[in-house]
């Protein structure tokens, strides 16, 4: 079976300030509330988010626009890798972000579905004001 997560949100900034969010180990640090986050953003850079909870690599990144990255959740069975992809599209002064994330456990779905807005969007949003 394959499991899914299609989620789309609206941000009032523009693609590339949401970009620089998801990419910017200071500013995704900042939205999360201080969790310690390192993101190398490179195309087959490593990230580590929320005090080392979420790891992976960029496998993706083209400014403004996308990100996509192998993602796991660090106490997943070792090299068990899910992909999630952040489409950016401009809608005048917003953005709209198409989210996809696949190949995760299944058991993991509804959590993680409710994770990407608690722990994602929400503080997104409020950082952006």
């Amino acid at each position: 079976m394959v499991n899914t997560i299609h989620q789309e949100v609206e941000f009032n900034a523009s693609p590339e300030r949401i970009y620089e969010i998801l990419t910017d180990s200071k500013q995704f640090s900042e939205v999360t509330g201080g969790a310690p986050t390192d993101i190398n953003a490179e195309d087959g850079g490593t990230f580590s988010c929320f005090g080392g909870m979420i790891l992976g690599r960029n496998i993706e990144l083209v400014p403004g626009v996308r990100v996509v990255q192998a993602w796991r959740v660090k106490n997943w069975p070792e090299g068990l890798y899910s992909i999630a992809k952040f489409e950016l599209q401009e809608l005048g002064s917003k953005t709209k972000l198409v989210f996809d994330h696949v190949g995760f456990p299944e058991a993991e779905g509804e959590h993680l579905a409710a994770g990407w807005g608690a722990n994602y969007w929400s503080p997104i949003e409020k950082y952006l004001g």
